[in-house]
This record gives C-alpha cells, structure tokens and sequence, in this order.
C-alpha cells in the first residue's frame, strides 16, 4: 500500500490568480498520486477558511472538489481531519466527495506501523488561549446560530477571524522544547511508530528512538507531501511531475 499526506494548504487566502495557481497545481498531485495511493490524508487546514452552510457551499475549487472525487470513485480512501481554520464542515464531503471527515486525531495501523495523526491544534503547550476558543467554535449550538448570518457576511468574517489566526499561528515559537515536539515524544514512548501534525507551517522529520516525528509544512511555502511507503516515511516536495 502506498499512504499519501498533505496539510495546510490555506486555500483562499491568497489572489485569485495566485489561487488558481495553486490549485492547479494541487489537482496535478492528486492525479498524480491517483496512479499509486491506495489512502490519502489531508492533515488539516486545506482552506484558509471554511463555513458550509445547510444549502450554501463557498464558490470556487470545483477542479479540488472533482480530483477529490475521482480519488475515492477510483476506490482510495481519502482521510481529512479538519484544522483550527477549515472547522466547520456539515456533510459536503462525506456526502458528495466520499472523504471522510474527522475532528479529532487518527490513530490508524499501516503496514503493521501505529500511526498517530492529527492537525496539531491544541495539542501545544502554551496553547491555552486557543483550546479556550477551539471549545466554543466547535460547540454545535455556537455554529447554528453563526449559520442564521447571511453566508456573504458569515464567509467575510470566518475570512477575517481566520487571517488573525494564521499570523498568529506564523508568528508562534514551536521549537523543539514547545509542545508538539514534546507530544510527538510522548506518543512514541507510547509504542507509536510515526507520529504525523501539520499547523506550525515548519516541516520537520526527527527520528525518535526507533520512531520518527513528521511535521507537513505548508504550501504556502513549498509543496511538501509525505509518502508512506514499505514502512518508510519520507516528505518531499511536489514538482509537477
């Protein structure tokens, strides 16, 4: 099996000319992998933001939505947890897409390995402010009664709210004495085998005893992926293939 993973791509954050570009080009790496994965997981984060109404979707990557499709109609499994900016999702891409959507962390075995995979949002240290806010984002009763806006002023001010986070999130120390190190280290004392965040916008890849710690970086960067592949984890970044 050949498991595919990406994060923090931020769509809708930049110029629709920068936009489309970007979204070419991740279409292009999900036909790519169509080729080879048999599992794809999208660690959180591919919307800068994201508010799906009842009846109302944001306009615009229909070619995403579409290459998403073709992933699970061709019968691979497409993983997405949702992050601290693309959070409120209903049933869009259970329903339509056949992407299974999660809002906590996966604890999944492939290949015999123990994966621990998660966004990587309120799991650092010094995060007590946003675990705070992340409970009552998250809270159903909250989000209905967002959803009562008109979409146009709802999108604009999940728009606004998310660029304040994201340059938050940019500006934020996560070295190796912060959290996510220190949750990665604990969770492979545990007997995990790879553990897998986005969030921080910083790639990393450290080996832990006979563990290893992966940090997807972000497309607004580089294109980086990760590959999991005959028990080897490697992040790479996309070159138009």
């Amino acid at each position: 099996m050949t498991a595919f993973f990406v994060s923090d791509l931020h769509f809708g954050l930049l110029s629709k000319i920068e936009e489309k570009e970007r979204e070419i080009k991740f279409v292009k790496f999900l036909e790519y992998i169509a080729k080879d994965a048999t599992q794809l997981f999208i660690v959180g984060d591919l919307f800068d933001y994201w508010f799906e109404y009842e009846r109302v979707i944001q306009k615009g990557y229909f070619r995403t939505f579409t290459a998403l499709q073709n992933l699970t109609d061709a019968g691979i499994k497409v993983h997405y947890i949702i992050g601290n900016h693309d959070f409120m999702h209903r049933d869009f891409f259970d329903k339509e897409l056949g992407v299974k959507v999660y809002e906590n962390p996966i604890k999944i075995t492939l290949e015999g390995k123990k994966f621990f995979i998660a966004h990587g949002d309120g799991l650092v240290k010094k995060d007590f402010g946003y675990k705070i806010l992340k409970k009552i984002l998250r809270n159903k009763t909250a989000q209905k009664f967002y959803s009562l806006i008109h979409p146009d002023l709802g999108i604009w001010l999940a728009s606004s709210t998310s660029r304040k986070s994201r340059n938050y999130t940019s500006e934020k120390n996560y070295g190796e004495t912060d959290g996510m190190f220190l949750t990665a280290e604990k969770l492979l004392a545990k007997g995990f085998d790879f553990v897998v965040f986005g969030h921080s916008h910083k790639k990393k890849e450290i080996e832990i005893n006979d563990g290893k710690y992966i940090n997807l970086g972000t497309w607004l960067t580089k294109p980086y992926y990760g590959k999991f592949i005959n028990g080897k984890f490697d992040v790479m970044e996309w070159n138009n293939k």
